[in-house]
Formats: C-alpha cells, sequence, structure tokens
C-alpha cells in the first residue's frame, strides 16, 4: 500500500513502564534525537498528538510576541 506524500502511520508497543519507542523512520523524518523533549497534546475524542518541534515553537513565539511588533508597518 502507497501512503500519500507526506503522510505516514507507524505502530509503537507502551511497555511495562508505560514507555514507547518512536520508530526510526519518524525520529529520521521528523528530527527526533535522543534527549530530545516532546509534548504531548491529548484529546478524549481525538486521542494523542505529537507535534513535531517547531510547531509549537512558532506558536510560543506568536504567542509571547510584543503586541507593537505584530502592528502593521512595523519591521
Amino acid at each position: 500500500m502507497n501512503d500519500p506524500d507526506g503522510k505516514y502511520a507507524w505502530t509503537a508497543t507502551v511497555g511495562e513502564k508505560g514507555q514507547i519507542v518512536i520508530p526510526k523512520q519518524a525520529r529520521e523524518i521528523f528530527g527526533i534525537k535522543p534527549g530530545d523533549t516532546l509534548i504531548l497534546l491529548g484529546d478524549i475524542n481525538r486521542g494523542i498528538a505529537i507535534p513535531p518541534k517547531n510547531a509549537f515553537a512558532n506558536f510560543l513565539n506568536l504567542t509571547f510576541q510584543d503586541p507593537d511588533d505584530a502592528a502593521p508597518g512595523k519591521n
């Protein structure tokens, strides 16, 4: 079965201590390295999401951006 471009699916097994191993291909694609901290977002109806690191960093940058810096015409 061919996956659509940029779309992937993997499985992971939860160990006795609640740990999962992120598949090697997923770690390579998303640049996950040993020691990285990941954020897990959960929704009781939709499940768990692990967004790419840069997606959350961009969100935080926008959240804490000085409103004066975001004003139209500002550089």
